[in-house]
């Protein structure tokens, strides 16, 4: 199966997949909305192409107020009704129904773990098949590859760029939840192990 890496090496003219490889999936986030952002555009990809997403990115966070945790929590049924009507994003009903309930779910978190990224920080490392039950056991609408996507490309699993990839350079030198533990040496170029220029 052709990794993201490959895939790019090969369609250079894809600027929407581009960029976001080059400077989003991977990089480590630690703020709840980019991280709320992060889980709701996997969840909304399900079924589609990612490029769909890409392109509609910009929209989504204007539809989604930021995609501020305690404004999208406290939506009501106007606000369902308001992003069902918005063609600029999904329009699927349970997309974004567990958009809004995934949003309160994440306030509840924060009685004991302060946030999003303290509730992912408190249980990791997992594998991706416990991480997996934890997601569909505190979420709703988290498939396995939604929960492999959301992880691999907030950090919290490795894989997302291949070795030969100057990204994976970039990513590992801001160590992500996935290199604590692993040796400097194993993260870092040596003389004999220049990171490519291009992916």
């Amino acid at each position: 199966m052709m990794t993201y890496c490959q895939y790019l090496r090969e369609h250079p003219e894809d600027t929407f997949n581009k960029n976001y490889h080059d400077t989003e999936y991977g990089f480590p986030l630690t703020i709840d909305s980019a991280l709320f952002e992060r889980l709701v555009l996997e969840i909304n990809q399900a079924g589609l192409s990612w490029i769909t997403i890409l392109k509609k990115q910009a929209n989504f966070r204007l539809a989604y107020d930021g995609f501020n945790v305690d404004k999208v929590a406290a939506y009501a049924e106007a606000d369902t009704a308001r992003l069902l009507a918005e063609a600029g994003i999904i329009r699927n009903r349970l997309k974004v129904n567990a958009a809004v309930e995934n949003a309160r779910r994440l306030q509840s978190l924060r009685a004991e773990f302060g946030s999003f990224k303290g509730w992912l920080e408190a249980h990791h490392p997992l594998s991706l098949e416990e991480w997996t039950r934890l997601f569909k056991k505190t979420f709703v609408f988290t498939g396995g590859e939604i929960v492999k996507e959301f992880l691999l490309s907030t950090g919290y699993l490795p894989g997302a760029h291949d070795r030969e990839c100057p990204v994976y350079w970039q990513v590992a030198e801001l160590e992500p939840a996935w290199t604590r533990g692993l040796r400097k040496v194993v993260l870092v170029s040596h003389e004999d192990e220049t990171p490519p220029e291009t992916c």
